[in-house]
């Protein structure tokens, strides 16, 4: 390749419009939490029974080594993008999708808590973002001491052993993960 030659291009997905920020009800960051801050347990949640049993878990793991908890949710408002001006119009949806996701992360944490008997002995953050969920997750994992799933989300397959977030997980990440199984009385 000479210097006038123009630059390969890889081939690539048809462009998606960015999503369209959302406002955050206080108390929730949409940073992610990676190398900026200090490394810490990571524990995806969505609000299924799988990722409370995964949060519990997070938690113990946290207080364990004296690492700082980050609570993530990953809001995917339109898997399949939006068409050419799209975005402007569902604005107001992503910000109560996002708002309700953030409620839920909240009322997840307490609800493990009282479970505990007691409330979390550490620093917590929770954190929701807009994305898809295994590239958001996979990106925040860089630079944790372990992210914390559950073996399945709200996906709806109860027959699966692992969800496909857990499994992009376990081969991507960028961290140890920890998959959290249902208590034997659950299975």
């Amino acid at each position: 390749m000479t210097s006038t030659d123009p630059p390969a291009v890889p081939p690539s997905a048809p462009a998606v419009p960015p999503l369209p920020p959302a406002v955050v009800p206080a108390g929730i960051s949409v940073e992610l939490p990676g190398p900026p801050h200090p490394p810490g347990i990571l524990a995806a949640c969505d609000g299924s029974d799988g990722s409370l049993w995964a949060l519990d878990r997070a938690m113990t793991e946290a207080e364990l080594f004296g690492l700082p908890l980050y609570v993530l949710a990953v809001v995917n408002p339109s898997p399949g993008g939006y068409p050419p001006g799209m975005a402007e119009l569902v604005q107001e949806s992503v910000e109560r999708l996002t708002s309700s996701m953030a409620d839920g992360l909240h009322r997840a944490v307490a609800a493990v808590e009282r479970g505990r008997g007691r409330p979390f002995g550490g620093g917590i953050s929770l954190h929701v973002v807009l994305g898809r969920v295994v590239e958001v997750l996979l990106a925040a994992s860089v630079g944790q001491h372990t992210l914390v799933v559950g073996t399945r989300g709200n996906g709806g397959f109860s027959r699966l052993l692992l969800g496909s977030v857990s499994t992009a997980a376990v081969h991507h990440a960028a961290c140890p993960v920890l998959v959290v199984p249902a208590p034997p009385a659950r299975r």
